[in-house]
């Protein structure tokens, strides 16, 4: 399994709201968080983002980056994917005071 990368910053999400560019998850990934943008060729790039209001030593919640994903144009990431995302968010919350670089 990949070791989950992670990027902190201290803007909440609806700072990103607006034009489709961060959207709440649903279902199996409600809690997540999905920062969209399309490259060339019309390729679909994936950030999968938490909001974490546990961190030790931390004043603000911190916006967490555990994962991106990429994929071709009008197609689904394979459930596999969103698993595999899961285990990496799971993997970060166990840790307190957190792992960040």
């Amino acid at each position: 399994m990949r070791a989950a990368l992670v990027a902190v910053a201290t803007a909440p999400p609806k700072r990103f709201s607006g034009g489709g560019y961060w959207e709440a998850m649903k279902g199996e990934m409600s809690g997540w968080f999905e920062v969209r943008s399309d490259g060339p060729g019309r390729h679909h790039y994936r950030l999968f983002c938490l909001l974490d209001y546990e961190a030790m030593g931390r004043e603000k919640p911190l916006l967490v980056v555990i994962d991106g994903r990429d994929k071709p144009f009008r197609t689904v990431l394979p459930n596999k994917d969103y698993a595999e995302v899961r285990a990496l968010g799971e993997e970060y919350r166990k840790r307190n005071p957190r792992s960040i670089v």
